[in-house]
């Protein structure tokens, strides 16, 4: 496999894999929710994203509300002097306050817009932005449409290069298809969690398709089990609609049961069950980039020693498909059989 891809469109090109950075945003709420991952130790995060970019990653995916601008500020920290060999994306839509860490609302308005990305570029120490993507998934349509004119004044000023939408929505990913620099389609994709459809509108378009939880949020990592939980200042450990994998803090049982069932031949040629889940989105589709989140070196790492491991084989896939066609089948209990063929859609975050 090569080890790059192409942005979409754009011939920027990338390194296969990238690193999503919402969890070295550190801690942040929507009053007393957690929207985080924790306690985070800064120096650590730096030193992860400066060996991720050793080992060959080059897209490192943010948003402005990661850590109401911390993470924005953690990932320009690390940057510093080798901006030119990296490639940054992150997200606008979201408001929030840098002081209380609170998140505050959404603003989809273009006077925001412009606020917005002159503040991340300060935060990332940066002249540029990569991948500029709006964060609100289910914003209509139509006001999405009309901020591709202050976009692209945007890209003609040079504050950033590309844009698209982080959203698991067709009609919504569809609306920025045929805008002149949009290039990418951010979305949840794993094996856990196809997309089919969306994958289908970054064909047909020409776009990138960026994959957000290919890890299933730690599930594909297997360090989870029936006992595991999570801490209170973990958004993973509260509940929402949008979260599917966890449910009342603890992993859920139904998604434990599908990792189980897959575990086996995402790991026959030797790879760990996180390689082999990677190994099984660039096997879906050569448009693929997933953004596993890191905090560590080691989690680094792991996930990039798959760049050399490839997709998964022919064999090794077709395995992987019919074990997941069997669990659709039975749905292993009753009270799965909602979450097939496909969970929920998250209404708002990530």
């Amino acid at each position: 496999m090569q080890s790059t891809r192409t942005l979409g469109r754009s011939g920027i090109e990338v390194s296969a894999l990238g690193m999503g950075c919402w969890a070295i945003g550190g801690p942040w709420a929507e009053g007393r929710t957690p929207l985080g991952w924790g306690a985070v130790d800064d120096a650590e995060s730096v030193r992860a994203i400066r060996r991720a970019l050793d080992l060959g990653v080059t897209l490192f995916d943010t948003a402005d509300t990661y850590g109401a601008g911390h993470g924005e500020r953690i990932l320009g920290r690390a940057l510093a002097g080798r901006r030119d060999v990296s490639i940054i994306a992150t997200k606008w839509g979201y408001t929030f306050d840098e002081q209380t860490r609170q998140a505050t609302g959404s603003d989809a308005s273009p006077a925001y817009l412009h606020r917005a990305v002159r503040a991340s570029l300060r935060r990332l120490g940066t002249d540029r932005i990569d991948l500029y993507q709006l964060h609100l998934a289910d914003l209509p349509v139509a006001r999405a449409q009309a901020l591709i004119g202050t976009l692209e004044d945007l890209v003609t000023d040079g504050l950033i290069r590309t844009y698209g939408w982080s959203t698991d929505r067709t009609d919504r990913a569809a609306a920025f298809g045929d805008a002149p620099h949009a290039v990418a389609v951010q979305h949840s994709l794993s094996v856990l969690r196809d997309a089919p459809e969306l994958l289908g509108v970054c064909e047909k378009y020409d776009l990138a398709s960026v994959n957000r939880g290919p890890l299933g949020m730690g599930l594909l990592t297997g360090k989870y089990h029936p006992d595991s939980t999570l801490p209170h200042d973990d958004v993973r450990g509260m509940a929402s609609g949008w979260l599917e994998w966890f449910r009342g803090g603890r992993p859920a049982p139904e998604w434990l049961r599908r990792v189980q069932a897959v575990r086996a031949a995402l790991t026959a040629d030797g790879r760990t069950l996180a390689q082999g889940a990677l190994g099984w989105i660039w096997a879906r589709s050569d448009r693929t980039i997933p953004i596993p989140g890191c905090r560590t070196v080691a989690q680094v790492e792991e996930n990039a020693a798959a760049l050399t491991l490839g997709p998964l084989t022919p064999d090794h896939f077709a395995e992987v498909e019919r074990q997941l066609a069997a669990l659709r089948t039975a749905a292993l209990r009753e009270a799965d059989r909602p979450y097939w063929p496909s969970p929920m859609l998250p209404t708002a975050r990530p």
